[in-house]
């Protein structure tokens, strides 16, 4: 099957860390498709039996990385490859095709970093991490980076310019998820009371009454985002999260989502299931196995 995420497009790539229905992503082999308009299935890759708490897709290589609880994993190889040291990776973000990568969490067996692991910073694809601040302290659920700096959620809503120094946020909602993108200072919210958005880098915050409730987000460029909800429907803005349109339905449980602009009118939207990786190409109308490898 064409991989959409192969384009040699240079693409900005938001991941929506899963902090909540984390459950396990099954090893897997073809599966029934439900009846439906948007019907999905499992991917035919080796997938790590681990809890799902990230999503990245590279346009640049195509390579798919899973942040889990037993680490990172490349699942563009078969069986999925492990890279660098064992944690717990609960908040999960990156950049640019893999540039750079933001995680938080709590060391794994054989790990020297601090419990929890405070934000810690990867360039090289996940094989090598540096503590950048709060270890010890912090364990970011949510997580994302933005054109200004980090917005993370430990407890608190906090920001920082250069992921070492730290402002509280005054906010009246804990997120699922927080979704931004490296060249924007828009960041989205996702909270049982709805859709919070912020355009100055997460400092203050504003309620997007007509949004649904979804509990992943993703940034596909700084204008394009989808959104979807506990159940599957699947929600695309056009203009940052302001206004969303609704598409069609995953078929299964959700755990990460990303999304990737690529030479296509639609980006690719892509989600971490129970049964395996789907894919859409068509503005989320309808999913399909994806196979990385």
């Amino acid at each position: 099957m064409p991989n959409p995420a192969r384009s040699r497009v240079r693409a900005t790539v938001v991941l929506a860390a899963g902090a909540g229905l984390i459950l396990a992503l099954s090893a897997c082999g073809p599966s029934s498709v439900p009846a439906g308009p948007s019907p999905t299935g499992s991917t035919g890759s080796a997938m790590p039996d681990a809890h799902i708490h990230g999503l990245s897709v590279s346009s640049e290589t195509g390579q798919v990385l899973l942040a889990t609880h037993d680490g990172l994993f490349d699942v563009t190889k078969q069986p999925a490859a492990k890279i660098g040291a064992t944690n717990d990776l609960m908040g999960f973000t990156g950049g640019t095709d893999h540039g750079v990568l933001y995680a938080s969490g709590h060391p794994g067996e054989g790990s020297d970093l601090a419990n929890p692991l405070g934000l810690i910073r990867s360039t090289d694809a996940g094989k090598t991490w540096e503590k950048l601040s709060r270890q010890g302290e912090s364990d970011f659920h949510a997580l994302t980076a933005t054109k200004s700096g980090i917005v993370g959620f430990d407890g608190a809503l906090r920001t920082s310019p250069d992921g070492k120094t730290w402002t509280t946020v005054a906010a009246d909602f804990v997120p699922a998820v927080l979704a931004g993108n490296p060249t924007s200072d828009t960041v989205l919210a996702t909270t049982p009371q709805g859709i919070r958005r912020s355009t100055d880098g997460g400092k203050t915050w504003t309620t997007v009454d007509s949004g649904p409730v979804v509990q992943f987000a993703a940034f596909a460029s700084p204008a394009e985002a989808v959104g979807v909800e506990p159940d599957g429907t699947v929600h695309t803005s056009a203009d940052a999260g302001a206004s969303w349109t609704r598409k069609g339905k995953i078929q299964d449980t959700v755990q990460a989502v990303a999304a990737v602009k690529g030479p296509e009118a639609n980006p690719s939207i892509w989600a971490a299931t129970a049964s395996g990786l789907v894919v859409s190409t068509d503005g989320g109308m309808t999913f399909r196995p994806a196979d990385p490898s």
